[in-house]
């Protein structure tokens, strides 16, 4: 009785977030469930004539009310680094001689320099679920890609670096957080 006491009072954001590790694309709870899912590939329906559109939103109404068990739709939002395709611009400006090209080029490199003071995020969407048996686990994530595939989305399941950005975002309010570990004095 003492010890739980002691965790909700506690000032440690790990002492009452039950999480265990996160491995293999599973967040492993403290209670042995396991919490995965598939992140969906971004797309944008929009650009289709209106009819495309209405088939890939009923497919997507029908794919939802199939889905047997509890789960969680989850967006997040994750930094985009363009600073290596930024290295790239400059270089390719300093070794083009032609003054047009050298302006188009810099015309580049000023918008990506606006996305980079901008923080410019990319967003992400992921169809999470919980459970403790291994097999059905697997079974949902293959129903899930299965089933976003047929409404014309790409799916895969979550990797441990998408767990990580989706715990940060969710404990840290969408901020992203660069400091180590802080340890008590």
């Amino acid at each position: 009785m003492y010890q739980m006491a002691k965790k909700i009072g506690s000032a440690y954001t790990e002492d009452w977030v039950p999480v265990e590790s996160i491995q293999n694309g599973m967040i492993v709870c403290s209670d042995k469930n396991k919490v995965t899912g598939v992140k969906i590939a971004p797309r944008n329906i929009f650009i289709l004539d209106a009819q495309a559109q209405d088939n890939v939103l009923i497919s997507l109404k029908n794919f939802y009310n199939m889905i047997d068990f509890e789960f969680w739709l989850v967006v997040a939002d994750r930094p985009v680094d363009i600073s290596v395709y930024m290295s790239q611009l400059q270089l390719l400006y300093n070794d083009t001689p032609s003054p047009a090209i050298r302006k188009i080029i810099m015309q580049d490199i000023e918008k990506g320099n606006t996305f980079m003071n901008n923080s410019i995020v990319d967003t992400e969407y992921y169809v999470l679920f919980k459970d403790k048996n291994p097999d059905n686990l697997q079974k949902r994530i293959r129903l899930l890609i299965n089933g976003l595939a047929s409404c014309g989305l790409n799916a895969s399941q979550v990797s441990n670096d998408d767990l990580r950005l989706i715990l940060d975002n969710f404990l840290n309010g969408g901020k992203t957080t660069e400091f180590g570990t802080v340890m008590p004095l």
